[in-house]
Parts: structure tokens; C-alpha cells; sequence
């Protein structure tokens, strides 16, 4: 049986399509889930208890306040471990990182980046960066399933999609967990407005787009919403338009997109100058270089 709810599940039914992110875009989920749960098990799996504090430091950065923000959780965690790899404090104590290359070289044959592929690939391998990863990736699912509950969706979330719902057809498009991504979704009781869930089991955020995109839809009536640089190149790439949720002012992003930017995507007016200037907006929102090299 296919991960992918789009191979089975989804048909289109309205001339428009809306794909919607869910740590950081639609849930305030993205702190708890890195700090309290990716973070801790980052450190005690791959052996950075001497450099913890620059552990903590490479990755809050890679995952909640850079450019990488809302990347793949195996390719934005090997990006903090190049970052901790050149860092002069961690170099002056001597600590050997994780080069994980076997993780590397499966990121770049793999598509769909999550642990039932990590899982087949251990078992027909044996490699033993690829078993280390998938330790820590399971570890962090097991306390983010025990930690992470009653976080609501950000406010004018549950509107946006009560508005769009007569309108327009939406699937949730994430690199989180099916698993994670349905309930929370089912929790809060916004699944109903959504035609599928797609985590990180159904492939990158570009081919979720992208094959739900195929059904039939014209390239103006589509649109992702993220809040991620991530969220806006999948876009890009299937000639979606982008509306992006800033970091950090996440609650006046959805305010202004039940009061403007919705109508202004349904009624055609989106694309083009409108689109432009909310999205350098959202670029000056992360950077690319962490603050110790600036």
C-alpha cells in the first residue's frame, strides 16, 4: 500500500489548489518539536555531549532560523553537523563529527527522505550511518508522539480553510511524518477541510505539488502556502505561486492572508507585483550566514 495519499485518494473537484505546510506554517509546532525532541537526540545519538552547546546552537540555526528553515529533518541535521565541523570553538576541543556519508550519499538517491526508505535501505545495506540515523530519526518521533499534543493551528488557520473549503481543493504538503501530520491534524479538527495529508512518505514538497498539480490545474490557480525558503522553490519549481508565512510574525501573515491575500489569489489579482513584494518581504525575514560568522 502506497504512502502517498495522492495515488489513491485524491481527485480534483474545484478549479483551484492550495497546498499548505504544517510545522511553523499552519501549527506553532516548529520550537517544541527541534528544541525539546530533534536537539536532545541529535546530541546523545551522534556523540556531541563535549560541544553540546554548539550542537544546540548549528542546529536551532539550520532548522528554525536560517534560509534552511523547514528543510528534510536528515538533510538540515547533516547541514548543522558542516556547520559544527568548522566552527573554531569545536575544532580547539578536538571533537571528531559524524561525517554520516552513507546518510549523504542516500539523501542524493532518495526522493522520499523517511524512515520506511531509511528502514529498507539499513536492512538491504547494513550501512551503519544509515542504522545510526534511523535510531536518532525513530527516537525523535517516539518523544515527539509523547511530548508534542494540544498545540493548536495559529490563529485565522481553521478561517482560511473554512473559506477556501467551497472553493478550492487543499492538501497538507510536508516533510513531517504522515503519522505526526494526521494527528495533528485530526486533533484539532481541520482535517475535514483538507483533500490530503502528505508527509515526507509521500516524496519531496516539490513532487507532492507537483503530482497533485498534474490533476488538472492552470499554474495561476495554484498555490503553496510555507514558511520556509524550502516551500517557496517547490512552488517555483511546478509554476505554483507562493504565499509565504514569516517567521516570527506568523499570526499577522495568516491575518493578512484571510483578509487580502486570499481574495486577491481567487480573483487573479495575486501574481505579479503583489506576489513580488510580499516575497521580499519574507526573504529579509532569515539568513543565510549564522551569527558567528557575520
Amino acid at each position: 500500500m502506497s504512502d502517498n495519499p495522492l495515488d489513491s485518494n485524491f481527485e480534483k473537484k474545484n478549479e483551484f489548489l492550495i497546498g499548505i505546510d504544517s510545522d511553523g506554517c499552519a501549527f506553532d509546532s516548529m520550537e517544541i518539536k527541534h528544541k525539546e525532541c530533534f536537539i536532545p537526540n541529535f546530541i546523545n545519538y551522534f556523540g556531541l555531549q563535549p560541544i553540546s552547546k554548539y550542537a544546540r546552537e548549528a542546529a536551532e540555526f539550520t532548522n528554525l532560523y536560517s534560509k534552511w528553515r523547514g528543510a528534510n529533518r536528515f538533510i538540515s541535521y547533516t547541514l548543522a553537523l558542516d556547520l559544527l565541523e568548522e566552527r573554531p570553538e569545536v575544532i580547539s576541543r578536538n571533537v571528531k563529527i559524524p561525517k554520516l556519508q552513507g546518510v549523504r550519499d542516500w539523501i542524493d538517491r532518495e526522493t522520499k527522505l523517511g524512515n520506511p526508505t531509511l528502514a529498507a535501505e539499513v536492512e538491504k545495506t547494513n550501512d551503519p550511518d544509515l542504522a545510526l540515523a534511523l535510531k536518532w530519526s525513530l527516537a525523535v518521533n517516539e518523544m515527539i508522539a509523547d511530548m508534542v499534543h494540544d498545540v493548536p493551528p495559529y490563529p485565522n488557520v481553521r478561517e482560511s480553510l473554512i473559506k477556501l473549503d467551497p472553493v478550492a481543493d487543499m492538501i497538507v504538503c510536508s516533510a513531517t511524518p504522515n503519522e505526526a501530520l494526521n494527528k495533528e491534524w485530526e486533533e484539532h479538527d481541520i482535517a475535514q477541510y483538507v483533500d490530503a495529508i502528505c508527509g515526507q512518505e509521500a516524496g519531496s514538497k516539490k513532487e507532492t505539488l507537483g503530482q497533485a498539480k498534474a490533476c488538472g490545474y492552470d499554474s495561476d490557480k495554484v498555490l503553496m502556502i510555507g514558511d520556509a525558503p524550502g516551500d517557496m522553490k517547490a512552488a517555483e519549481a511546478v509554476g505554483a505561486l507562493f504565499y509565504p508565512i514569516n517567521p516570527g510574525a506568523e499570526e499577522a501573515s495568516w491575518e493578512r492572508f484571510i483578509g487580502e491575500a486570499c481574495d486577491k489569489f481567487l480573483n487573479g489579482e495575486f501574481a505579479g507585483e503583489y506576489q513580488q513584494k510580499i516575497i521580499s518581504e519574507f526573504d529579509s525575514y532569515l539568513p543565510e550566514l549564522p551569527p558567528w560568522k557575520r
